[in-house]
């Protein structure tokens, strides 16, 4: 007596395969990790439209957030990466000044070309990136304390060296008409190129996260480094070029202000060490690493700049400001965590058998 084999291939499919009627799609969209950070950055939205009205609705209104959002998400996106993979960088706002001083000195003090000014910029943000990730892999100290010590550092020597090269905390430039059309101009008078900028960053990055081994290999650090190491993952290497690349977001941020403002300040860029962080978490990034997205950081991004602005268009008293965006960047977060836990919780349905 002869008997039939069973067709394994659909038996294995049945035995696996989540039972796509099991659940609307409506149902499996909570069940993604940056549904969170798109309802707080609706409602935030929504809640200004009503209470900011036609002012914030208005282009000046759009813009006044838009570009807030794209400075501050081109940094946001790679410290973003850095704590997937389970690391902080905090010295993003003195790479910032640092990277500032140095284009205004090089190109405005010193004269030389916009082209050399802008690549000495952009060097010393690699340069602290490379420090940050060399120290972090090698001595076993705490990133934060780490990146604490190179703000700190940092903001020293930019401080120090721009007294005693120009006797002064404040540079003008007069960049080219290329460099302010590439970095910065003003789309419709309103809007920074620095928009179209972090919206190919945001892509470029995403395709590298979600596409390509290294994405894996970020997600693989932030869960579990030694596993990772374990399975050949050149850990300390994508840790020290994660750093790099937060140092090169904060030192074009840098090169952005300096030449939409034809200047530069030791001051600036301080707002943004927290501000990143902010973002990221309100864009659903755990801080212990391992989960998180790049549409969840673009969400988060925009939630803190909408709030952060559409509180003065509202003409409530702004003593009260810093309340307000307390109370409802808090409430986006636990909104965020809520969905976060329905993602990590979620197990597709099998197929039962018949």
């Amino acid at each position: 007596m002869t008997t039939s084999l069973p067709d394994t291939t659909a038996e294995k499919e049945a035995a696996v395969a989540p039972t796509k009627q099991s659940e609307s799609p409506l149902a499996q969209l909570r069940h993604r990790p940056e549904v969170g950070a798109l309802i707080g950055t609706l409602g935030v939205f929504v809640f200004f439209a009503i209470f900011g009205g036609e002012k914030f609705l208005a282009p000046a209104g759009a813009a006044s957030w838009l570009n807030i959002a794209s400075e501050l998400g081109i940094i946001a996106i790679p410290v973003g990466l850095l704590m997937i993979a389970g690391e902080l960088d905090v010295s993003v706002g003195s790479v910032l000044a640092g990277s500032s001083m140095t284009l205004a000195i090089v190109s405005g003090h010193w004269g030389a070309p916009m082209i050399v000014g802008i690549l000495c910029a952009l060097g010393l943000g690699l340069l602290t990136g490379l420090l940050n990730g060399f120290l972090v892999t090698r001595t076993n100290v705490p990133s934060l304390v780490i990146t604490l010590a190179t703000l700190s550092g940092l903001a020293g020597l930019t401080l120090g060296l721009s007294r005693v090269t120009t006797g002064t905390t404040s540079v003008p430039l007069n960049p080219d008409p290329f460099s302010k059309a590439v970095f910065g101009q003003l789309v419709a008078g309103q809007f920074e190129v620095a928009i179209f900028w972090w919206l190919g960053i945001a892509v470029l990055v995403a395709v590298v996260l979600q596409l390509m081994k290294y994405g894996n290999w970020i997600f693989a650090i932030g869960g579990d480094a030694e596993s990772a190491r374990a399975t050949g993952i050149p850990v300390n290497r994508v840790k020290i070029a994660l750093y790099m690349a937060s140092g090169f977001g904060a030192a074009l941020v840098g090169v952005i202000q300096t030449i939409l403002y034809n200047g530069a300040q030791v001051a600036n860029g301080q707002s943004f060490v927290f501000n990143s962080i902010i973002a990221v978490v309100v864009g659903g990034v755990l801080l212990t690493g391992g989960y998180g997205s790049v549409v969840g950081v673009v969400l988060g991004t925009l939630t803190f700049a909408i709030v952060n602005q559409g509180i003065y268009y509202t003409g409530w008293n702004s003593d009260w400001a810093s309340l307000i965006l307390g109370i409802l960047i808090l409430a986006a977060v636990l909104m965020n965590n809520t969905f976060r836990r329905l993602a990590l919780s979620y197990k597709p349905r099998t197929a039962r058998k018949a």
